[in-house]
């Protein structure tokens, strides 16, 4: 029996031994390999949809095709040299450019402030009245937006002048889509209706997120609501604050919807945006390389600016 003991108790001392060498090298390549499964599908999805897409777009920028015959020419960078020439294109460069810093004046600093505003207030029926009020234009499609505000601007027989002419303002009253001056801002200020709602509320959502703790402890040391916020609610909203500009930015550069609805891109290509550059053309004048190129400034430029938000906002970023 002694010896039954003794050979029972080596061979379980020599598989513990096996067990707290784990598994072999193969097994956990194999485990590892097996995981891959789990993300394969989403990495084919994303290749299908996005990636071999981008790459495709850039091979078609150096053609010249027409879809109607299938012909196809290979013309290097031509098209790229084209964007250059274009002084449309540089005009619907501006054009983005100014959609973009608007929105981000509105849609990002002022929806930040009135987040603060609301969140600030006592009482929780008007917090939440007052964040539907301003998130109800955002959830109205753009395209109806851009028929309302149409209709307003109207000339004699829209709000806008109608609101002027009783204001005593008639010497502003103008038609504001008909003018180069003043159509594409007409169609920068209907957006900024309809999204500042939206980018107060995701706001609304980083505040309530900050600690209370800590605005206790500033009141105690005699911080009033203005120190507050610039101390306390904007460090704390820093993360959120940099992913609405990347959003704000990267929307400003693919617009296209409100200026199609409103106006076109004229008067005399006054309010033309890349994206509506694009699709005349690529799918009206049938140039769709020339339109893989305008299509590959708009990536080129909302990806740069996404990467250098993210790493400023990863270098800023507040640890409690």
């Amino acid at each position: 029996m002694e010896a039954f003991r003794q050979t029972q108790g080596g061979a379980a001392s020599r598989g513990g031994a096996t067990d707290m060498q784990g598994p072999s090298p193969a097994r956990r390549l194999f485990d590892k390999l097996l995981s891959l499964r789990w993300v394969l599908l989403a990495v084919i999805i994303v290749s299908g949809f996005i990636y071999i897409p981008i790459v495709e777009n850039f091979r078609v920028s150096m053609t010249n095709r027409d879809i109607f015959t299938g012909e196809v020419s290979n013309v290097g960078l031509a098209n790229y040299q084209r964007l250059l020439d274009d002084p449309v294109v540089w005009r619907a460069l501006l054009n983005n450019t100014f959609y973009a810093l608007i929105s981000i004046v509105f849609q990002v600093f002022c929806a930040f402030i009135l987040a603060a505003i609301i969140e600030g207030l006592r009482s929780r029926r008007a917090r939440n009245f007052w964040r539907a009020v301003y998130f109800i234009p955002s959830a109205i499609s753009t395209t109806v937006t851009g028929l309302l505000f149409y209709f307003i601007y109207q000339p004699d027989v829209g709000l806008m002048d109608a609101a002027l002419s009783f204001l005593g303002l008639e010497q502003f009253s103008h038609p504001w889509l008909a003018l180069e001056s003043t159509a594409i801002f007409g169609i920068i200020a209907m957006s900024q209706w309809q999204g500042f709602g939206y980018s107060t509320l995701l706001f609304s959502i980083a505040i309530q997120k900050i600690p209370r703790e800590l605005y206790d402890a500033a009141t105690m040391d005699g911080a009033g609501p203005v120190r507050q916020l610039f101390s306390i609610t904007f460090p704390m909203a820093r993360e959120m604050s940099g992913l609405m500009i990347i959003v704000t930015i990267t929307g400003a550069f693919q617009v296209f919807n409100e200026v199609m609805v409103m106006t076109g891109g004229g008067p005399s290509n006054s309010s033309q945006v890349l994206g509506t550059w694009l699709y005349q053309q690529a799918f009206i004048l049938n140039d769709f390389g020339y339109g893989a190129a305008i299509a590959a400034i708009i990536f080129a430029v909302t990806m740069l600016t996404g990467i250098a938000q993210v790493w400023y906002t990863r270098k800023r970023r507040v640890q409690l």
